[in-house]
């Protein structure tokens, strides 16, 4: 048995604010990635993470996604 407490489960964003959110860079659609709680940008290629259920929208905040 392990004493490291499991990872908090991600809370669910509104599927109304998804519709409205759009990447803060290319203006462009996003998508929701359950699996890893952050919004995808194909176009800026980055990733916009979820904390406690409110995206985080800014550009310095995001990840970069790979090449491939």
């Amino acid at each position: 048995m392990s004493d490291t407490p499991a990872p908090p489960a991600p809370v669910p964003v509104d599927p109304r604010l998804l519709e409205i959110l759009v990447c803060p860079i290319t203006k462009g659609p996003l998508e929701y990635d359950r699996a890893a709680n952050e919004l995808i940008s194909r176009s800026a290629r980055r990733a916009y993470p979820i904390r406690d259920g409110i995206p985080i929208m800014l550009p310095d905040e995001a990840r970069m996604l790979d090449e491939a």
